[in-house]
């Protein structure tokens, strides 16, 4: 005994990699492929990945990003019944907050490749918990304006898709289409989470409790940022999951000015063809879910004798079925061309959207049920292809910033789509023919979707 310990004294274990070469060791270690490191077995199992870390912590930010940019619109009744304000100026806080999240998204971006991510989504919720905070103070109309509409504006646009796409760029080769789908299908969680508490609170304790929750809430997840969110692999010493173990380290973070990055990189990609299909399907996009179905689903249903409480249990179906769509779709970007994916989700949207008028009715039948789970499953299953695609042609430093501006024109789609259907309303008494262009346009999203060039047509941007 006392000789085989001397021998492992003087000549240590060997463990050897699935290449045959031989790897000293002190201690069990066990040996990941594609890994740079050896890490500790302790206990038999492996500690995980950061990248896994790092997912989590962005998926508690969007979840709470969703809930506190939604949050506003279950206060329009309380801050009019209590200051008098017409329902017009309440909605234009949330207006201001919906441009800036869609707007913003770009600089937030080319902020978190200049400062990190760590500091960038720290800094956002700071903004929304003083956002939310401050409301309890106010007197005046143009003070809702400020705090609900540009700090929680900014600080939930900051939290927006393109931070998606800079954490899936930048920590995962292997599984980026499912994280891609997990993280975007946390915006439509945390409405799911947070709307209804918000309500309640409300409700039962007035809306200054429901403000002070939605502060100390977003003050509570910044240390889970914090503790757990890592700006690059080569901070913790090791690279992106499934990453070649030749792979180059990722560039450092650029230098200069953020928002003129944000702007140079826009400058640049409006250039290339490939922008305007992506940018053009995506503002499709948002006309065709958040513009129109989002908002205008409920009084279109409601003209056809539907309740609106009923309408609106429809409406919060569709954001239930849309965790399981987009989930679903990441996990096809992982193994489908994109362009294809992209192209099935439009065709698919456009065709119940013209089919749509006819299921309107006073009750619920099998019909619209069908509709709500269908749509449901493609609300934004758009999202994961798209992000791919600006990756895969603009690279992985700039692609996330290019996502941006894409996410920005999804926005703006949205906003034109709501305008437009309200006015269809008014000048028609109906509806109907918003559906139909909706469904028109999203035939040329698609066609718009398969022109985009093939992966091996990469877009160089300069930095």
């Amino acid at each position: 005994m006392a000789e085989f310990l001397h021998i492992l004294a003087f000549r240590p274990l060997v463990l050897r990699d699935r290449t045959g070469q031989a790897h000293d060791v002190t201690e069990l270690r066990e040996w990941v492929p594609g890994d740079r490191k050896r890490r500790p077995v302790r206990g038999g199992l492996r500690r995980p990945h950061w990248a896994w870390l790092v997912a989590i912590a962005a998926f508690v930010a969007l979840i709470g990003a969703a809930g506190f940019r939604a949050a506003p619109s279950v206060l329009i009744d309380p801050l009019h019944a209590e200051f008098g304000w017409s329902r017009g100026t309440i909605s234009a806080a949330v207006s201001i907050n919906l441009l800036l999240y869609g707007l913003i998204s770009p600089f937030a971006a080319a902020l978190m490749e200049r400062f990190g991510m760590r500091r960038v989504v720290a800094w956002a919720l700071l903004l929304v918990s003083a956002g939310s905070g401050l409301t309890v103070f106010m007197t005046a109309s143009w003070q809702l304006l400020l705090t609900w509409g540009v700090l929680v504006g900014v600080g939930t646009g900051s939290m927006a898709l393109a931070f998606v796409a800079t954490v899936t760029s930048r920590w995962f080769v292997r599984h980026r289409g499912l994280v891609s789908g997990v993280l975007t299908a946390a915006g439509a969680a945390g409405q799911l989470v947070f709307l209804p508490l918000v309500a309640m609170l409300a409700t039962d304790h007035g809306w200054r409790s429901a403000s002070l929750v939605i502060a100390a809430v977003a003050l509570v997840v910044v240390p889970v940022v914090l503790l757990l969110l890592r700006d690059n692999p080569a901070d913790v010493g090791t690279t992106a999951l499934g990453a070649p173990e030749d792979a180059s380290p990722e560039p450092a973070s650029s230098t200069g000015n953020a928002a003129a990055r944000a702007v140079r990189v826009l400058r640049d990609a409006v250039r290339s063809p490939t922008f305007w299909l992506l940018a053009g399907g995506f503002a499709i996009c948002g006309a065709s879910t958040n513009g129109l179905i989002g908002t205008h689903f409920v009084p279109a249903a409601h003209d056809h004798g539907m309740p609106h409480t009923t309408a609106a249990g429809l409406l919060a179906l569709v954001g239930i079925f849309d965790v399981v769509g987009t989930i679903a779709s990441g996990w096809l970007t992982d193994k489908v061309d994109p362009r294809k994916l992209l192209a099935t989700y439009y065709v698919l949207r456009g065709a119940s959207l013209l089919v749509l008028p006819m299921l309107f009715a006073p009750t619920t039948e099998p019909p619209m049920w069908a509709f709500i789970v269908f749509y449901g499953l493609d609300w934004v299953a758009t999202v994961p292809p798209t992000v791919a695609l600006c990756r895969e042609r603009f690279g992985n430093a700039t692609g996330p910033i290019v996502f941006g501006w894409v996410f920005a024109s999804h926005q703006v789609g949205a906003a034109i789509a709501a305008f437009g259907a309200g006015v269809t309303r008014d000048q028609l008494g109906s509806y109907d023919l918003a559906w139909y262009v909706a469904g028109g346009l999203c035939a040329l999203a698609a066609i718009m979707s398969l022109r985009v060039p093939h992966s091996n047509e990469h877009v160089t941007l300069k930095h």
